[in-house]
């Protein structure tokens, strides 16, 4: 599962890495001769011409769960899955290219402009072609629509981002019906992030439109493929060409989502039942290295592995709690582990907004990111967690120090493995974690965004829009707790961010960045862990389809060679 592609977007643990539960020391073993990560904007999709592939042809992709809410704006249904169906199924805006820069995509849009002053405001020229599949055409009311349900000010939407549409003051019509104009009340940087996908103001209008509407199905679309059925039997989902779309017909006749767990997957794909595996495991990339009629493609996205810290209750409300473990974790261990036996080094995260290989990068982990067990133990010893002896669990009033992480059944042996490294860490310093499976379905709805656990560990994947991460450091309010499942944060972390979305300089924003990240470690907000690498092996012959680095794969271009 995840929480996705520039609009927050989160993976379930099972995806992450291969590990074993004797690699718990980061010395030893490592291998030299692994390339490092790719550099900024590396992609590797077999770029071709449409006269270079051949008409038709089935796509058939390995998804982690059946989706059952279709909008990706609402809180149950913000999953990367989900993102890449409502982006080939509504309008997209913009496009991003291999270093993360959006492009207008010309089927929805002639032109975007932007004027500063004394507002903001975004001009948007729609292609008067674009019709949703009811026959209207794409208008100011859907866009008014969106920003009233996703804006915040209602908090009936169950939304999981209203980051940037808050900041919105009107939406009307402009010279005619084919013209937008947004007005902003506050400056908002990343303004071509918003609106992508743009959704049908008649499934958007109210509270139950926007949830009960999208529920395992797609009530209007406007895009290059419709959803042809839903199979939950099989546990699979078809998507077939628009007849009625108005661009580039697609190459491929149809595109199969089907449900399978990361091992059943691999087996998949070698058997030929699917046409793309991930690769980025020591244990999968063995097998698929060689694999017959097979490509391994690598390249540099935004991707990072992190442990969630639930500070709502319990011991881990108290910062200097969450600090210790923050420091009872061997990040190099787990970040060797990762790497181990693949063809790319795996790099320590040091930011919660850039990575490694990105502009603006800097590492302010400080000394709440380095592995310091004794610092650990002394600072729990001061928060009151004293030690028991006889490998027994610290306590403090009677209470011991036990913490619950919780996985999703869908984690397969490797992810616990992962699990299992964390709890042995903390042992060392006399925290004891109960690792608890809970049903995939439910790991995300009941779990993270309930705050029903201590610890989690997921990713996040495709934000590079930064202001897109302010969901998940923004202090909660009211009924929403937005992405922040750990519910961590502080007025100045707020006040940081608020400054740095509005931030029109690009370098007076990576500042801000920065600033808020160095609060963020302080906080104890999470464990930031690695960058994970991207290595997908797929079937030879697909083209314009792999990793697209910090970019967006067109689906309308995808197909298989002549």
């Amino acid at each position: 599962m995840a929480r996705l592609r520039g609009w927050p977007a989160w993976v379930a643990v099972w995806a992450l890495v291969v590990l074993t539960a004797t690699g718990c020391s980061a010395s030893g073993g490592h291998d030299d001769s692994r390339r490092a990560l790719p550099t900024y904007g590396t992609y590797d999709i077999n770029a071709l011409p449409s006269g270079d592939l051949r008409s038709g042809g089935t796509l058939t992709l390995p998804i982690t769960q059946m989706i059952t809410q279709f909008n990706f704006n609402d809180v149950d249904g913000a999953l990367d899955d989900v993102w890449t169906v409502d982006t080939m199924t509504e309008p997209r805006l913009f496009t991003r290219d291999a270093e993360g820069v959006p492009r207008i995509v010309p089927d929805y849009l002639v032109s975007a402009t932007v004027t500063t002053e004394p507002r903001q405001v975004v001009t948007y020229r729609l292609n008067p072609k674009a019709r949703w599949s009811d026959g209207r055409a794409l208008s100011w009311r859907d866009f008014a629509a969106q920003w009233h349900a996703v804006g915040g000010d209602d908090e009936r939407y169950p939304v999981a981002d209203p980051s940037g549409y808050d900041r919105i003051a009107d939406v009307r019509q402009g010279a005619d019906a084919h013209e937008v104009e947004v007005t902003f009340r506050q400056p908002y940087a990343d303004w071509r992030r918003l609106f992508t996908p743009l959704f049908p103001a008649v499934a958007y209008d109210s509270p139950r439109h926007f949830d009960a509407d999208w529920q395992g199905r797609l009530p209007v679309t406007a895009g290059p493929f419709r959803l042809a059925s839903v199979d939950r039997t099989a546990g699979t989902l078809t998507l077939v060409p628009y007849a009625a779309w108005w661009g580039t017909r697609p190459r491929l006749d149809r595109i199969v989502f089907r449900v399978l767990d990361p091992d059943a997957a691999l087996q998949a794909f070698l058997n030929g039942e699917v046409d793309v595996v991930n690769a980025a495991t020591s244990e999968a990339y063995a097998q698929l290295k060689n694999a017959k009629d097979t490509a391994v493609r690598i390249g540099s996205a935004w991707d990072e592995v992190h442990i969630t810290l639930n500070g709502a209750g319990g011991p881990l409300a108290d910062p200097a709690v969450r600090n210790a473990l923050q420091q009872a974790v061997d990040r190099p261990a787990l970040a060797e582990v990762a790497a181990e036996g693949l063809p790319v080094k795996v790099p320590l995260l040091g930011n919660h907004f850039f990575m490694t290989n990105q502009p603006g990068y800097a590492d302010n982990s400080g000394r709440y990111g380095r592995f310091d067990l004794k610092a650990a133990a002394l600072a729990l010893d001061r928060a009151g967690w004293h030690s028991q002896g006889g490998g027994r669990p610290r306590a403090k009033d009677g209470r011991s120090l036990t913490l619950r992480l919780v996985l999703s059944e869908g984690t397969n042996r490797l992810g616990e493995d992962l699990a299992q490294l964390v709890q042995q860490m903390l042992d060392k310093v006399g925290v004891r974690i109960d690792i608890e499976k809970v049903p995939a379905s439910a790991y995300g709805p009941k779990y993270l965004d309930k705050g029903d656990f201590d610890l989690a560990i997921f990713r996040f994947t495709g934000l590079t829009y930064p202001s897109s991460a302010y969901a998940i450091y923004r202090r909660p309010a009211g009924g929403q707790v937005f992405e922040n499942y750990g519910r961590v944060g502080s007025a100045r972390v707020d006040e940081l961010l608020g400054r740095a979305v509005g931030t029109l300089d690009e370098r007076a924003a990576e500042r801000l960045y920065n600033a808020a990240d160095a609060e963020i470690w302080r906080l104890g907000h999470d464990i930031e862990l690695y960058q994970r690498p991207q290595i997908l092996a797929v079937r030879k012959g697909l083209a314009n389809y792999g990793v697209p680095g910090l970019g967006d794969i067109d689906f309308a271009r995808v197909g298989w060679q002549k």
